[in-house]
């Protein structure tokens, strides 16, 4: 039993460092692209390493920079708002009776089933009516509305004791004071996983922008990623590196509130 305990260990460790390697190759694959430089007309395929890719992005072309920038106010103003709402709307579901509120929660849960193409043309139509579209507001507003953050918020606050929150009904504390000072702060772990995953969402958006932006200057860097061809290489894997840094650094910072919020499930 112990000789073949040992061999089931070996194997999984075995395993886990293929799955590793083969999660791990596309990083690596951009990273030693991003430092190649492609050769001139006439010579081989690449002319050695060198710098030239993050030359053209941070120094020599500016545009990059300004699509980086785009990406992230829009995936941090589309996180942030669907923090705010979607706590609201999941405190509400779970601790205040009103008439159909499981009819409603039920439709809540059918519109997270939904891909976003499904909405999209309803989306634009509303927009367009108001006059929003061109603009970041054609994208802020659909995408703070989460259903899926709904969800999240509503099942850590189900998961949480009413002995505090009587308790401060008691000493006449508001509820909105209740929500941002208790409440909130005992969710911090499905509150890190709304934030990483909504902000996950909308930083790799292609779709949203394409449609409901019309100049190109306004485009997040993931359109740019996605129209951009192979013979430039060394720019797509630079970018590339530019798009990892926010999703990687969010995860690192919100790691220690996933994993405690793991440990007490």
């Amino acid at each position: 039993m112990k000789r073949q305990a040992k061999y089931i260990s070996m194997l999984s460790r075995i395993l886990v460092l293929i799955l590793g390697a083969a999660a791990l190759f596309p990083v690596v694959y951009m990273f030693v692209n991003a430092f190649d430089t492609p050769a001139a007309a006439g010579e081989p395929l690449s002319a050695g390493w060198g710098l030239s890719g993050f030359y053209e992005v941070f120094v020599r072309r500016p545009d990059y920079l300004i699509k980086f920038w785009n990406s992230l106010l829009l995936a941090g103003a589309i996180a942030a708002g669907q923090c705010a709402l979607s706590s609201l709307a999941g405190y509400g579901f779970s601790k205040f009776e009103f008439p159909f509120r499981e009819a409603v929660y039920f439709a809540v849960i059918v519109l997270m089933l939904m891909p976003y193409q499904v909405t999209l043309v309803s989306n634009y139509l509303i927009t367009d009516a108001l006059h929003l579209n061109n603009t970041c507001w054609a994208i802020l507003l659909p995408g703070i509305f989460s259903p899926f953050g709904v969800f999240l918020m509503r099942q850590g606050f189900d998961a949480t004791a009413d002995e505090m929150r009587e308790a401060a009904m008691l000493e006449g504390c508001p509820q909105l004071r209740l929500l941002i000072q208790i409440a909130v702060p005992v969710c911090k772990g499905p509150l890190a996983a709304l934030i990483l995953l909504g902000f996950a969402d909308a930083w790799n958006m292609v779709e949203q922008p394409i449609v409901f932006l019309k100049e190109t200057f306004r485009y997040p860097i993931s359109v740019f990623l996605a129209q951009m061809d192979e013979s430039r290489m060394h720019i797509l894997c630079t970018c590339g590196i530019l798009v990892l840094l926010p999703v990687l650094l969010l995860f690192l910072f919100s790691e220690e509130d996933l994993t405690n919020a793991a440990l007490r499930r």
